[in-house]
């Protein structure tokens, strides 16, 4: 890790902010199915199949996502219903940035804040997004031990999203730029479109035919893809393998701190602790990336 990571601040005192984005999960509004964060994962993917510019749409759904945590669903679109100037609803969004934003980097803020007009509808959301956000996530399982269900459970969407988000709002604590860590978020779960989760027990039982699972199920979504899409997200995922590039420090961070965020939220709202599952079922599991998993969470506090 960074020696940027390696304190309670910034890191630690980015978490906070980082909650109330991964409250997009549990959020909901009358005009669109799904989570905010679904909502915000099938435009995310509609805009990238229709040829917007990976960078566009990272930094601009990051904004947007910064923006949420204050507004909820109150977006451009439903400020432009209710008669708001275009001027007026950028002021709106960039009021509820700036209200939350003191935690980012300055640098990344500014670009976040500078995209934030950049935010547009995309036309009907594709396949595999339809299908991530209808696959649930597993939670926290462990070989041989029975798996602790929670209600509701996060969709591979919802934790796609938040993961992508996460990832390009820490990429300057690494020093990575954003949208390489917010493509990777977006797409490390393309194999879940096919493979329902049955967490980290379902994926020792998987043994050694584990690779070739996820290999295969994941090649078939890319393969679907526009070819330079798909070239670049079979480049990018190759990322996931360690924690040694900044870009891929910024992903597993995210991802992560993603995971034991949402055990906190269940914490608080069902009747079991974060320890059972970072303890007791060892949700940061053993791997090759088991050690910096474990600074990120020491640097913030979890």
């Amino acid at each position: 890790m960074t020696a940027t990571t390696s304190g309670p601040a910034p890191l630690g005192g980015l978490r906070p902010l980082l909650a109330e984005i991964g409250d997009a999960k549990r959020v909901r509004t009358a005009g669109a199915p799904g989570s905010l964060a679904e909502q915000a994962f099938a435009r995310s993917w509609a805009r990238l199949l229709a040829g917007e510019d990976a960078g566009t749409v990272a930094l601009s759904e990051t904004a947007a996502a910064v923006a949420r945590a204050r507004l909820a669903g109150v977006d451009a679109a439903v400020l432009a219903a209710a008669g708001l100037s275009a001027d007026e609803a950028q002021a709106v969004l960039r009021r509820a940035f700036d209200e939350v934003a003191g935690a980012l980097d300055g640098g990344l803020a500014g670009r976040l804040r500078a995209a934030l007009p950049g935010l547009r509808g995309a036309g009907a959301p594709p396949p595999l997004a339809v299908a991530l956000n209808a696959q649930p996530r597993a939670g926290a399982t462990a070989p041989g031990k029975p798996r602790v269900v929670v209600e509701p459970p996060e969709s591979h969407g919802d934790h796609c999203f938040t993961v992508a988000v996460y990832a390009a709002l820490l990429a300057p604590l690494m020093g990575a730029d954003p949208v390489v860590p917010f493509l990777v978020g977006l797409a490390h779960h393309l194999h879940n479109v096919v493979l329902p989760d049955a967490g980290f027990a379902g994926e020792v039982l998987l043994g050694d035919q584990l690779d070739r699972v996820i290999g295969t199920l994941e090649e078939r979504e890319l393969t679907a893809l526009p070819a330079p899409l798909a070239a670049r997200l079979r480049e990018v995922l190759l990322l996931r393998g360690d924690a040694v590039a900044p870009a891929s420090q910024a992903f597993h961070a995210a991802d992560v701190l993603d995971r034991v965020l949402q055990v906190h939220h269940h914490a608080r709202a069902a009747a079991f602790t974060a320890g059972q599952a970072l303890d007791d079922l060892e949700l940061v599991h053993a791997g090759p990336v088991q050690a910096f998993h474990l600074d990120v969470l020491a640097a913030a506090g979890l």
